[in-house]
């Protein structure tokens, strides 16, 4: 039984030494039964990767296609979507550009102003305008520019009408400008509460210069809106909003920067804060006043 028993007998470090091994024997074969190999990932990963560039690589065919069979027809380029400018050529520089003009409520209304807004080049831009085609009013208004100035006389400032009292009815019928356009003006009018000058007119979005010149020719400002100038050094931000081309971020661009740079020497120099145009200076000056 000695023998025996010298066979099976163990010192204590031997025991634990097999009870760790065992233990991480355990821990391995519980390691690889719930995490699966990582290379296997890997790759199930990058077949998965190339199904998906598979399919972009067909769809990318079928766009070309579908561009090479593209029949261009007539259309107006004041709405071009992102796919139609991306079939026409355009760069997503140049669209933003039309997108950004348009926001205003502008008009592009000739090959001209589409070529000054968006900056394309001459090469894109004669493959694509001969496809211009713009509303049947534009065209007649262009017809009947030649002799447009021929037709009416320039009165003297006595024998001129009052453009703070001219009617829609009387701008279709006299000047010849379109229903909209005419509404346009006596809403923005009435809006800021009478034109203060001539020049305001500017401020009117679709009016071309022709039809103004014309306008201006028989009306002029005679009853001026009295308005008491507003120092803007000084003025408030609810002073400020009053004035017909400021919005409330404005009017607080407006008096962080004179309380930055202490004064406004020039008007010039709100061409600095964000939210003023320069083109508009001369109509924010009948408004204010430097000291």
């Amino acid at each position: 039984m000695k023998i025996l028993k010298s066979h099976f007998e163990l010192h204590t470090r031997f025991r634990n030494g097999i009870f760790v091994f065992a233990l991480l024997i355990f821990c391995l074969l519980i390691t690889f039964y719930f995490y699966p190999n990582p290379q296997k990932e890997d790759i199930v990963g990058l077949k998965k990767l190339a199904v998906h560039q598979s399919q972009i690589n067909c769809l990318k065919e079928e766009v070309l296609k579908n561009k090479e069979s593209y029949e261009q027809r007539p259309f107006n380029p004041n709405f071009i979507s992102d796919y139609k400018g991306y079939v026409l050529g355009l760069s997503t520089l140049e669209l933003d550009k039309l997108y950004e003009f348009r926001s205003h409520g502008k008009w592009i209304n000739s090959t001209e102003d589409f070529k000054k807004v968006t900056k394309v080049s001459d090469s894109i831009l004669a493959k694509i305008s001969p496809f211009f085609k713009f509303p049947d009013w534009i065209q007649k208004n262009k017809k009947s520019t030649p002799s447009f100035t021929n037709k009416y006389p320039i009165k003297s400032y006595a024998q001129k009408g009052d453009l703070n009292q001219i009617s829609a009815e009387l701008l279709m019928e006299e000047i010849g400008i379109p229903d909209f356009i005419a509404e346009r003006i006596v809403q923005y009018r009435d809006k800021i509460g009478g034109f203060i000058s001539d020049i305001q007119l500017q401020d009117i979005s679709g009016l071309y210069e022709h039809q103004r010149t014309k306008l201006l020719a028989l009306y002029t400002v005679k009853t001026p809106v009295k308005i008491q100038k507003i120092n803007i050094n000084k003025a408030t931000v609810k002073e400020l909003v009053e004035i017909p081309y400021f919005d409330f971020e404005t009017a607080l661009e407006i008096r962080d920067f004179v309380s930055e740079n202490q004064e406004i020497s020039d008007f010039k120099e709100l061409e600095k804060i964000i939210g003023v145009s320069l083109e508009k200076i001369d109509r924010i000056e009948l408004y204010l006043k430097l000291d």
